[in-house]
């Protein structure tokens, strides 16, 4: 008994706070709206977390090393242009989403290499690195959507629109996968261990031996990644390839980390918050929808939140030293 409440404690630790607004979230939109608790809206709302959720845990793992990944918005925007173009072309469907996988491994991998081969600050990096796939995105569609137009295009459309039961969308699937091999990964793996000695204090972890740059070499990998898995995702639900895609993803999913006890400074967090946050983040986002929130409203209440969160953070962080 004992251990299951400690390990109970240390699963809300941190997050306790966010957990509770959560639930308050979720019990205020059942009162106030006759649509929200419904199978159909629950599945929306799935499907409506689902960028987020793999951003987020790519960005759970980039800000426990210390930097976050601003390119990730513009990478999905990418993914789902090249997913589409790939199957136009004539390509399978599985071939084109690997494809589109490994382009996204190798955009991760190029971030790595340049902020910690050459010692450029990850924020100029990645910020930089938003707006060369951000061009590509649109040289490679002339700005306009890319539509999949073979035959295989339902059945990529069914990637993440299709449900187990009428209540799970496949791509839920993909989430949980995607959730414990990371978790597994950051809580009973030296690779993990060593990634929250870096963010703690990367000038500790050289002297014990650590080698931080091939740390943050494979971090910003699985950031490339999942920002790709996202991409073709998004695609997927939207049956199109849209360069004007994912505009602002990269601070939703970093609010979404920080809202979960994840430190935008490094060293602190864990899967679970991060979810806890997305869960957050998603619920607001559908409640406003569901209460007709004119739209321009809802990217100043995201923003207010961002700059909450990452104030509470600063203010956690000073009370620890």
């Amino acid at each position: 008994m004992g251990k299951k409440e400690i390990n109970l404690k240390s699963l809300f630790k941190g997050v306790g706070g966010a957990f509770f607004a959560l639930i308050l979230m979720v019990l205020a939109l059942c009162v106030f709206t006759d649509t929200f608790a419904t199978r159909l809206n629950f599945v929306n709302l799935l499907k409506q977390i689902t960028c987020n959720c793999l951003l987020s845990f790519g960005l759970t793992c980039c800000l426990i090393t210390g930097f976050p990944d601003l390119s990730v918005g513009s990478h999905v925007a990418l993914a789902t242009v090249e997913v589409c173009m790939y199957q136009n072309m004539g390509m399978s469907l599985e071939v084109s989403i690997l494809l589109t996988l490994a382009v996204g491994v190798v955009i991760g991998a190029v971030n790595g290499f340049i902020f910690s081969r050459t010692g450029m600050p990850a924020y100029i990096v990645t910020l930089a690195m938003q707006n060369v796939l951000r061009g590509i995105a649109y040289v490679l569609t002339n700005g306009g959507a890319v539509i999949v137009a073979n035959d295989v295009g339902m059945k990529f459309f069914n990637l993440s629109n299709a449900t187990i039961a009428n209540w799970i969308p496949y791509s839920t699937l993909i989430l949980v996968v995607a959730f414990v091999i990371i978790n597994t990964m950051l809580t009973r793996t030296v690779f993990g261990r060593h990634m929250y000695a870096v963010g703690g204090n990367s000038s500790t972890a050289i002297y014990s031996g650590i080698d931080v740059k091939n740390i943050r070499l494979v971090v910003y990998t699985i950031s490339g990644l999942l920002a790709a898995i996202a991409g073709v995702l998004t695609a997927s639900r939207v049956y199109s390839g849209q360069p004007t895609t994912g505009v602002g993803f990269e601070g939703e999913a970093i609010a979404s980390a920080v809202l979960g006890g994840v430190s935008f400074t490094g060293g602190i967090g864990t899967l679970s918050g991060s979810l806890i946050g997305i869960l957050i983040m998603g619920v607001m986002s559908n409640g406003m929808n569901l209460l007709q929130v004119n739209y321009y409203w809802q990217l100043v209440v995201k923003g207010i939140i961002i700059l909450v969160a990452v104030y509470v953070d600063q203010v956690k962080r000073s009370k620890t030293k």
